[in-house]
């Protein structure tokens, strides 16, 4: 299991190289949701989401000899942009693997930053192709089964424990769990009062999965949501959740969609479905808790195109 110290000593690695992301009370999101609320805004973080921090912790790990062979990465979007670019800052080789269903902006900027980019016709394939090429000496920078990657993302919650007002209840979205894993240890040492609830799309369904199934389970994936779309968590991360989250709560895509409209809106943030989904899960442990809540929002990424969004939009009627 991740702790505390862990966490810090990342905090304190990685600290001249990801920003210090605002922490704020959002009196939109409040009045919206009718309880207090405030928002760690990580899609202000370097490549737009929380994912530099874990990527960072990982490449100041390497060997020299890691260093000179290059790593590779496989990701629905922020992963492999986060790699992406704190490789080419560090003067690591990067090699990203990613589904052709991954947003065309977070190809676009993984090319621009100098990777290799190799694209498969779906994760389950991106998967195996990065294995390959961690068999053929290339070190992998795993999104989330890897403890120096949760002990990155856990500087989320560190950072969030530090800066935050009172909190009852911390919402944070599930892909493959390294974020949730990280914040919930982070939180759970200086905040353990605080409830954390972790949010998948229906489609992207790997943890609650999981935690039905009593351990990892692979899940077929249907999700607009790339960025949440693990076809598995890890024992790693199953382990955190199971031990230190009261409840993985699922949305569907289409509230998740409604969610960034309603970002954008009511809290004047430019959020992807990733974040967008939180809003609706918000209203589900507002109704579980009372009127005593003071929710805190883990806003985990911003990389979505307004024509994404529009066409997401119109997709399911929300216009």
């Amino acid at each position: 299991m991740i702790g505390i110290t862990d966490i810090e000593r990342q905090a304190g690695l990685i600290a001249g190289h990801v920003v210090r992301t605002p922490t704020l009370p959002s009196p939109g999101l409040s009045a919206l949701l009718g309880a207090p609320v405030t928002v760690k805004l990580e899609l202000l973080q370097r490549t737009g989401s929380f994912k530099a921090r874990g990527a960072t912790a990982k490449l100041l790990s390497l060997s020299e000899a890691e260093r000179a062979a290059g790593v590779v990465a496989v990701s629905g979007g922020n992963h492999g942009i986060a790699l992406a670019h704190m490789a080419a800052a560090l003067d690591v080789k990067a090699t990203v693997v990613m589904p052709r269903s991954a947003p065309a902006r977070s190809v676009e900027i993984v090319e621009a930053a100098g990777a290799s980019l190799r694209l498969t016709d779906d994760m389950d394939g991106a998967f195996s192709l990065v294995n390959r090429l961690r068999d053929e000496g290339l070190t992998l920078v795993h999104p989330f089964d890897d403890p120096l990657v949760i002990a990155g993302q856990g500087t989320v919650g560190l950072e969030f424990a530090d800066d935050a007002g009172e909190l009852t209840d911390v919402l944070v979205s599930v892909g493959g769990g390294g974020l949730i894993a990280g914040v919930a240890a982070a939180l759970r040492a200086r905040r353990p009062g605080v409830r954390v609830w972790g949010v998948e799309t229906e489609g992207a369904e790997a943890m609650s999965r999981a935690l039905a199934a009593g351990g990892p389970v692979p899940v077929a994936l249907s999700s607009v949501v790339s960025t949440l779309s693990a076809p598995s968590v890890s024992q790693l991360t199953y382990d955190h959740v199971a031990a230190q989250v009261t409840e993985v709560l699922v949305v569907p895509d289409r509230e998740a969609v409604r969610g960034c409209l309603d970002l954008a809106d009511h809290a004047k943030v430019w959020g992807e479905p990733a974040a967008g989904c939180l809003l609706p899960a918000a209203r589900t442990v507002l109704e579980r808790v009372g009127a005593d809540c003071r929710l805190g929002l883990v806003v985990c990424g911003g990389n979505v195109t307004a024509s994404d969004v529009m066409d997401w939009a119109a997709r399911f009627g929300l216009r």
